[in-house]
């Protein structure tokens, strides 16, 4: 009986490793693949969220933080999932404004204005829920995002959260721009309006009430999804809350604009 459970353990670690790489495979080469076979899928998102830790592994960076999806109705309906997702951001595929992105096999094809918050204070996984306070009080500085989101799936729509999961809640490539000058821990971010257009004239507004409510309900959220998953949220690494607006349609050679009013403008192109 011992030896079977070591093979049967030997042998799911084999499928996840597949897995690891199929994705890892998939984002790439610009590939997609239909979905995960059901045999093969991890049984909980503590399993999911496992899996995203190799594409950390396969970096060359240290992890840059975290991207949250769906944190609106909109975004849960767009990606077919009920409730957020978290996702890893690699640092290789984080950019400075006024970066010029590969658009390659973009199938999402969106931009999304994001608040993102980098930490100061390592927050442990525990048994106790995370509150609000305790969760800001550990943030070092604002910064301003657009986020280009993409899939290794062809519908990315039907196949599930933790699918989701696994595809790294669909984390592609974030501009992202430096600490917020202004004194933002005083703003109500949840009315403080955004907007991302297209050098077209294409245009979406939205705010922050978008996410979760509140930009800092979202981080509050991740923290906590993260804690009851087994992973700390480390000092240093950085968390994007998700998108204000309806994300807009961006295509090759488009040059996108983020506007977050006082707290400045993020910008970015399409190549």
């Amino acid at each position: 009986m011992r030896y079977g459970r070591i093979y049967n353990l030997y042998v799911r670690c084999y499928i996840l490793t597949e897995i690891v790489n199929l994705i890892w495979d998939s984002w790439n080469n610009g590939r997609v693949i239909p979905k995960i076979p059901n045999h093969a899928l991890p049984q909980t998102r503590k399993e999911a969220y496992a899996i995203q830790s190799d594409y950390c592994s396969k970096s060359k960076y240290p992890c840059f933080g975290w991207k949250i999806a769906a944190t609106s109705l909109a975004g849960q309906q767009h990606i077919g999932v009920t409730s957020p997702i978290a996702g890893r951001l690699l640092k290789e595929r984080v950019f400075s404004p006024n970066s010029s992105l590969l658009f390659g096999s973009n199938r999402m094809a969106v931009a999304e204005p994001e608040f993102a918050f980098k930490m100061k204070k390592t927050l442990f996984a525990r048994k106790e829920e995370y509150k609000r306070k305790e969760v800001i009080l550990a943030v070092d500085t604002l910064h301003l995002a657009v986020e280009i989101p993409d899939s290794r799936f062809e519908d990315f729509s039907t196949v599930g959260a933790i699918q989701l999961i696994i595809d790294n809640a669909c984390a592609h490539e974030l501009v992202i721009g430096p600490p917020v000058k202004s004194d933002w821990k005083h703003k109500e971010l949840s009315k403080h309006n955004v907007t991302i257009s297209t050098q077209g004239g294409s245009s979406n507004l939205g705010n922050g009430s978008n996410v979760l409510g509140d930009p800092r309900n979202a981080l509050t959220w991740l923290v906590n999804e993260l804690s009851k998953n087994n992973i700390n949220l480390m000092a240093g690494e950085t968390v994007t809350t998700g998108t204000c607006t309806i994300p807009i349609a961006s295509q090759k050679n488009d040059i996108i604009t983020a506007d977050f009013g006082t707290l400045g403008a993020i910008q970015l192109s399409l190549c």
